[in-house]
């Protein structure tokens, strides 16, 4: 199953996200669009996919992540066909805001869900085997992408895309959806209990993990938005290229390191050092730039972050507030780091324009160390009260 999701995750990462940065130049031409309006574009759509992770978290709950999963991989390959024959821009943006309304229903979240599904026990360590192996999307298809759009029309790159999720991802998913859960849980809200009285530290603890992980991914998203170009204008040059290149393999890298030295720690454990990794990454690229070496450990410790924090924002939840509700939990969650993601680079280019590079990395920093403290918290509040490491339905959370 965990190999099954993992092919489906490239397949939906690369071909609802990763591609697009590729195809857009020779969409605007086509359509005589700047090829920043266009991204304009996509991160407004990123919005609509984060207004929708809600309810797609709470269908998962009542009808099975298999079910939601396969019907994703369906608007998936009738958005991508929709863009491919897009006669003008209306209708491209049209099929682009499906293909994001739509892809909460196939990516991680939603795998996460369909694992804790399957089987609670296991679920921590499928996860983070999942991560793993979907690491590779954009390793798989920046280039790939690359490489086709040099020789076919984008329109048939992007059919040829559908056909991947209409003829590989939605029978995987169609497959899976057959399996039986684990369990038939009810939705439940965080800091609910069968008393229906709201349990306040339950309900903190899910503040802080959501506004921990939205700071988290405002920056890194922020960061990964404009990489090259702010080396570049951090005096790198043409070492920009070859020093965020170092990102990718160091993502994967420590996932591995994870499976093998992480499965006796608990989430948080992990969940701070990758908090704490991605403002300490702009911490020494803001002291060292234009130093090439500087950079290079920026890049790394970037990959370290963003690696194991794709771990964790599936993990954590599950060990602090149980299996009972999974799907509309992460939904919620998902909600609030796409929408921070979503504003992270327009926020960050408005900085550099009015307070410079230096300035806006200062300022990402301090982002980073609050939600470094919103984990803090949280731990702060384990060792403090006696309460168990899984919330279930009907049991109180102190």
């Amino acid at each position: 199953m965990v190999g099954l999701l993992g092919l489906t995750q490239i397949i939906g990462y690369g071909t609802t996200y990763y591609s697009f940065a590729i195809v857009a130049d020779r969409v605007g031409a086509t359509f005589g669009l700047p090829t920043s309006w266009l991204f304009g574009l996509f991160s407004g759509t990123l919005l609509i996919g984060g207004a929708v992770a809600p309810w797609s978290g709470r269908q998962m709950d009542r009808r099975g992540a298999g079910r939601l999963m396969a019907a994703g991989s369906a608007i998936a390959a009738v958005a991508l066909a929709g863009m491919a024959l897009a006669p003008g821009p209306i209708t491209f943006a049209a099929a682009l805001l499906v293909l994001q309304a739509g892809a909460p229903l196939i990516l991680y979240e939603a795998a996460f869900t369909a694992l804790v599904q399957a089987g609670d026990r296991a679920a921590r360590t499928h996860i983070t085997y999942l991560t793993l192996i979907a690491g590779f999307a954009s390793t798989i298809f920046w280039p790939l992408t690359s490489e086709l759009v040099a020789v076919l029309d984008w329109r048939l790159v992007l059919g040829l895309y559908a056909g991947l999720n209409l003829f590989l991802a939605l029978p995987i998913h169609v497959l899976l959806s057959r399996q039986r859960a684990a369990h038939d849980p009810a939705p439940v809200s965080p800091g609910e209990h069968a008393g229906g009285q709201l349990q306040a530290t339950t309900a903190r603890l899910f503040l802080l993990a959501t506004c921990g992980f939205a700071l988290s991914n405002l920056v890194l998203s922020a960061l990964l938005a404009q990489m090259v170009p702010m080396l570049q204008g951090l005096g790198l040059g043409a070492a920009a290229l070859l020093v965020s290149t170092l990102f990718g393999p160091a993502q994967v890298g420590v996932r591995f390191v994870n499976m093998v030295f992480g499965a006796g720690r608990h989430p948080l454990f992990v969940t701070l050092i990758a908090a704490v990794a991605t403002p300490l990454a702009v911490l020494v690229l803001a002291l060292t730039a234009p130093a090439v070496a500087g950079a290079a450990v920026f890049a790394m410790l970037l990959g370290f972050g963003s690696g194991l924090k794709s771990i964790v924002q599936g993990t954590l939840p599950l060990a602090l507030f149980g299996s009972e509700g999974y799907g509309a939990l992460m939904g919620r969650m998902a909600q609030a780091r796409q929408f921070a993601g979503a504003i992270a680079p327009f926020l960050f280019a408005f900085m550099v324009d009015h307070i410079g590079a230096e300035g806006a990395l200062a300022v990402l920093v301090g982002i980073g160390c609050l939600g470094v403290a919103a984990f803090l918290e949280i731990a702060r509040m384990r060792r403090g009260v006696p309460w168990d490491a899984r919330v279930s339905r009907g049991k109180s959370a102190a």
